[in-house]
């Protein structure tokens, strides 16, 4: 990737204190330990869960699902789960983990000389928060969130693979900015953050749940997106295309079931997760324990994909904060992409 095409957003990173900060020439093998100490979560057939006023299981509070594990299982990996006695080495050896206990082999007090950007990397390891350790689901460390098909890859059709390539064509332009993408723009966080589903990037993975009896929201740290959704209320029409979707919920017991219909369309083929107008996204939210939501969905849609394909996730408790998500103010990434192509068609044509 060149200089051009690099795009530095505003964020809430630069008021956060991270571990990623302090613990960026930590040996990694001493990361693995410190992983290793923290409490696991068992499961709890019999756990009761706080509740509102009318009974309803309460999710509010402040949720993170940041984590190394990711949507798709990565080729390194040969299961879903990973067994207990490796469970250390396979942590401190994860890519994201080195990279934060040696910022790239770079050296305490060094400043960068820029030959990180060659990589396409637009931060070094300070700015990031990604998380470092496995996600922990069923008591169980992840290897990838997808546990159906059993390889933890996403079954594209033939037809969604043609459609995402279309789309990343027409937003990897640098015509205007309606061809840069929509995170790059500030429309909607990046990666999926906001959903559905709801997925961990590299910064920015907090969620506060803010819930009444007939609606629950969900704020996102990333973009400051927030998604509102009503609880026993209906879809509205086809042609009300928005950012996030279209999402009702209702209760299956102590489960707040999700639906989620008609992404905006420039929404539809971008992301970790692409959804046509035949498609849907179903999401459960389940109390797992004082500390854990399991977090379950499926994703149904004929035209990208060939077969129905599920996930798990947790959202666990934290005792940080969240902040704004300012994308906006300071984000010179995005004229600086464009003034750089305008520069470099001017010299063309002097040529």
């Amino acid at each position: 990737m060149s200089l051009s095409t690099v795009s530095t957003c505003g964020d809430s990173l630069s008021a956060r204190p991270t571990l990623s900060a302090s613990r960026m020439f930590m040996p990694a093998l001493g990361l693995a330990a410190l992983l290793m100490a923290s409490p696991v979560v068992a499961a709890q057939d019999t756990y009761e869960p706080p509740r509102t006023p009318s009974g309803k299981p309460d999710f509010q509070g402040l949720w993170t699902n940041a984590s190394i594990t990711t949507l798709q299982r990565d080729g390194r990996y040969d299961k879903l789960v990973l067994d207990p006695d490796e469970l250390a080495a396979v942590t401190a050896a994860h890519p994201q983990n080195v990279r934060q206990a040696t910022d790239d082999n770079l050296q305490a007090g060094e400043l960068l000389d820029g030959s990180d950007l060659g990589m396409g990397r637009g931060y070094n390891a300070f700015w990031i928060d990604p998380g470092s350790s496995f996600g922990l689901v069923r008591g169980e460390h992840r290897t990838s969130w997808i546990i159906e098909p059993e390889n933890g890859r996403i079954p594209y059709s033939e037809e969604g693979q043609q459609l995402r390539r279309e789309y990343r064509a027409h937003f990897s332009s640098n015509d205007g900015p309606e061809g840069r993408s929509l995170g790059e723009r500030c429309l909607i966080g990046f990666g999926g953050t906001g959903g559905p589903p709801m997925l961990n990037v590299l910064y920015n993975n907090h969620y506060r749940f803010v819930q009444t009896d007939d609606y629950m929201m969900i704020l996102v740290e990333m973009n400051q997106d927030a998604r509102i959704i009503p609880i026993n209320g209906e879809h509205r029409p086809a042609a009300l295309q928005q950012w996030l979707g279209d999402s009702i919920g209702w209760w299956e017991g102590d489960t707040l079931v999700v639906e989620t219909r008609h992404l905006h369309p420039q929404q539809a083929g971008s992301g970790q997760v692409n959804l046509s107008e035949q498609g849907r996204v179903i999401e459960r939210f389940t109390r797992y324990s004082d500390d854990q939501i399991l977090y379950e969905f499926e994703v149904d849609d004929p035209v990208y994909y060939t077969q129905v394909w599920r996930g798990e996730m947790s959202f666990n408790t934290t005792d940080s904060r969240m902040y704004e998500y300012a994308c906006h103010e300071g984000n010179y990434g995005l004229p600086g992409i464009l003034a750089g192509e305008r520069r470099a068609e001017a010299d063309a044509a002097s040529q």
